[in-house]
Formats: C-alpha cells, sequence, structure tokens
C-alpha cells in the first residue's frame, strides 16, 4: 500500500476562541480589575479541559472579572507564532523545548521552571490507542510492526505530541537510550507504517476516530478524552514508556502579570488539579482526588534519554537531526513552514 502523508497547515490549525463575559465593574479585593482579558495560548489537547478550568477561576475572587481570550494548536507551531508576535499573557506546550525558545527570545523569564513543580502544570504517559476491543491485539512497541498495522502519529517537526511519541518508542527499544542502534532500526521500521501525519496531537486523534488506522499513538489523555467523547477507542499502556510533563508560564510582556500569574497559582490548586484529572491528565499535585492513573513498571523520563537540550537537536534539528532520514524515506519534509 503506498504510503500516504497528511500534514494540515500549521498556523491555519489554530483555534482561536474567546470565552467568558467580563463580570461585574470595579477591582475585586482579591485582584482581576475590571475588563482584563488574559491571552492563554496553549497546544491542542487541553482545550476541554480550559473550558472548566477558566469557568472555576472566574468563581474565584481572583477571577471573577477576567475574560479570556484562547488559543490553541500544535505545541511548536504555537510557540513560534508567540515569538513572531502572536499576543499571550500565559503559555503552556506540550513540552519544555517550546518554553525554552520564548525564553531565548526575552518572552518568557528564565526562573520559569524554578518553583516546586518544575514549571509544569500537567502529566501523562504516552500510549497505544486502539479500536475497541483491541481487534489487533496491540499490546507492545514490537506489535506495531506487524505486517499490515496502521499507525497514526503526528509530525515530529510540527507537534510536541509527536516528539513524545518518537521518543517513548525510542527510550524503549534502545534501553533508554543506551543501544541507539537498536532504538533508530525500531523507528526506521515503525515509520513506514505510518499512514497520516497531522500537525498536532488533537489533530492525529481526530483522524484515528474518524476511522483511520489500527493503532494511534498518543497521550493518555487523548484516549481518555476520546472514551469520555464517546469514541469506540480502548489504549494500551506499553510497560516500557516515557512520562511526559507540561510546561506553563506567564509571558515577560504580559499586560496583566498580576491577574495571569493568578490564574496560573489557581491551575495548581488541588481544585483545578482534580479538574486536571478528570480530563484523563496526570496532577501534579498529589492528594487532589479523581480518577486513578496506573504506573508503568518501566516509566521513564526525557532525563534517562539526555534532556530536551540534548534530545531536540540530536533527533528534531531539521536539518541534521535522526528523524530527517527516517521521514525522508517516507516522502516527509522536516520543514514545517
Amino acid at each position: 500500500m503506498p504510503h500516504r502523508t497528511r500534514i494540515v497547515a500549521a498556523l491555519g490549525a489554530v483555534v482561536v476562541a474567546t470565552v467568558g463575559l467580563a463580570g461585574c465593574g470595579g477591582s475585586s479585593a482579591g485582584g482581576g480589575s475590571a475588563g482584563v482579558t488574559l491571552s492563554l495560548v496553549a497546544y491542542s489537547t487541553p482545550q476541554a479541559a480550559y473550558t472548566k478550568l477558566i469557568a472555576a477561576f472566574k468563581a474565584t475572587p481572583e477571577g471573577r472579572n477576567v475574560t479570556f481570550k484562547q488559543s490553541y494548536g500544535a505545541s511548536g507551531d504555537q510557540s513560534r507564532a508567540v515569538q513572531s508576535g502572536l499576543k499571550a499573557d500565559v503559555v503552556e506546550f506540550s513540552l519544555e523545548p517550546d518554553m525554552t525558545r520564548l525564553v531565548k527570545a526575552n518572552l518568557v523569564d528564565a526562573s520559569w521552571n524554578t518553583d516546586q513543580y518544575k514549571g509544569f502544570i500537567t502529566d501523562s504517559v504516552v500510549v497505544l490507542a486502539t479500536r475497541k476491543g483491541n481487534p489487533k491485539n496491540i499490546r507492545t512497541w514490537d506489535d506495531l510492526l506487524k505486517p499490515g498495522i496502521d499507525v497514526i502519529t503526528p509530525n515530529p517537526f510540527a507537534s510536541g505530541s509527536a516528539r513524545w511519541n518518537i521518543m517513548a518508542a525510542y527510550g524503549a527499544k534502545s534501553s533508554k537510550g543506551t543501544d541507539q542502534a537498536a532504538g533508530l532500526a525500531y523507528l526506521t521500521a515503525m515509520f513506514p507504517h505510518v499512514s497520516v501525519q497531522d500537525t498536532s496531537g488533537r489533530a492525529a486523534t481526530q483522524t484515528f476516530v474518524s476511522g483511520k488506522g489500527d493503532v494511534l499513538i498518543s497521550y493518555e489523555n487523548e484516549a481518555i478524552a476520546a472514551q469520555q467523547n464517546g469514541q469506540p477507542v480502548d489504549y494500551v499502556i506499553p510497560d516500557q514508556t516515557i512520562l511526559i510533563e507540561n510546561p506553563i508560564a506567564v509571558t515577560k510582556n504580559s499586560a496583566h502579570p498580576a491577574e495571569a500569574k493568578a490564574f496560573v497559582a489557581f491551575l495548581h490548586t488541588p481544585q483545578a488539579q482534580k479538574i486536571f484529572a478528570d480530563n484523563g491528565y496526570r496532577p501534579v499535585v498529589q492528594g487532589v482526588g479523581g480518577p486513578s492513573f496506573a504506573t508503568p513498571p518501566h516509566l521513564f523520563t526525557i532525563n534517562d534519554l539526555g534532556g530536551w537540550s540534548k534530545v531536540q537537536t540530536q533527533f528534531f534539528d531539521p536539518d541534521k537531526g535522526l528523524m530527517v532520514p527516517i521521514e525522508a524515506r517516507n516522502g516527509v519534509s522536516s520543514k514545517t513552514g
């Protein structure tokens, strides 16, 4: 079967929505001046969670007079858009390099990751989502190499989700980076099975639930969201997979830094973290209630693979990264825009 790819235009896929109406006029005792609008720029998947989180924040003294403008899209595209001038008071990305880009651009303070949560707002793990009942019996990374298995994962040169997926597979098959040849051999063998590479994790999920593919490599929270939306999807957590850590920060040029910081502080409260958990994200604050999450027996982190500063260049540099020739063999360009 000929290899197919589909790459959705990066900036064109950004979804912009305005949520909430201004509360009563005047200043509240806890903050939130009248007429304040915060711009939230985030990666593609937490949009549903933020609908509930923003409503909960607006019920607090700090948030009662704050409205929000929201933009969602592929993590890398969102980061580059802010770098190029997209207004943002709060940014949340799929992975750390997209925040680092804004630190280098002097748009986010270098101390963004020095709090007790290391700058992260939610966690997740990479999973293998399947059709209901798992008819192809997908259990392990090796099962993706079975003849005829159709895999969906986003484009790693646009999507943070895709980069997590690749590092999960690579880390599992390379014994956490100690056998690079084995890890690269696995990726080389797996990518010919990938029939569609969308520009974001959410777009990849939409492709999968529309009926394309046998297995979707994705965030655990995306598989849970699909189930919550009534889609006939199951998922498997491989024994060896990676811990996903999602960064958040207030921008240095925010017009409303007090309100933006209050919102980020609220997102770390037990109430907000439970909302995240109810939407499939693993909370960074312990003991918030909500669903329980299984811990894979061989869970590893990006630091086990050398950290994002190393991995970003080693694998995803659009000119010399290790993924460039792997994708080129399958007709996918590393130049996303």
